[in-house]
């Protein structure tokens, strides 16, 4: 099972699981606070809200949900040989899940992600310091973005799965 993953961020939480669960006919599969994620069937998506006000309406992120760790090593491999810079996080908290991931950065700057869901997790985000492209150490993130100042809340400048 592989499906497209599109992260928003939203001014108010409730509101958008409102609306998003009466245009996709489904409810959420997690809810946290400042975060709820959707496993919509039809069209296979991975809808992933993050409460962030002021920024509401506006992506934070891509990616991909694949079924296993194979993969995402798989394409973590597949990327390189591409010659594309790719950010590991492996065994990485994020977003109420612990996860294996890869992240790579598009033309625009727009942050994707492979990633695959090992386990559930009761904090937010605690990843590992990871290196940027110049190679420097960056502080601890959830899925790529900038440091969050409170690892159970969304910040307004994390991205985040």
């Amino acid at each position: 099972m592989s499906r497209v993953q599109l992260a928003l961020n939203v001014d108010d939480l409730d509101e958008a699981i409102t609306f998003y669960s009466k245009l996709f006919n489904t409810t959420p599969a997690k809810v946290k606070p400042g975060y709820a994620n959707f496993a919509v069937t039809e069209p296979a998506l991975k809808l992933v809200l993050l409460e962030n006000p002021g920024r509401g309406g506006t992506i934070n992120h891509l990616g991909v949900e694949v079924a296993s760790s194979e993969q995402v090593h798989a394409e973590i491999a597949r990327l390189t040989d591409e010659g594309l810079f790719t950010d590991e996080e492996i065994g990485t908290t994020c977003c109420f899940a612990t996860q294996d991931k890869v992240w790579v950065t598009g033309p625009a700057g727009e942050k994707w992600e492979v990633y695959t869901v090992l386990a559930d997790s009761d904090t937010f985000g605690t990843s590992p310091k990871h290196l940027d492209e110049a190679g420097e150490a960056q502080g601890a993130v959830c899925c790529g973005g900038a440091a969050a100042s409170d690892a159970d809340q969304p910040a307004a400048t994390t991205s985040c799965c």
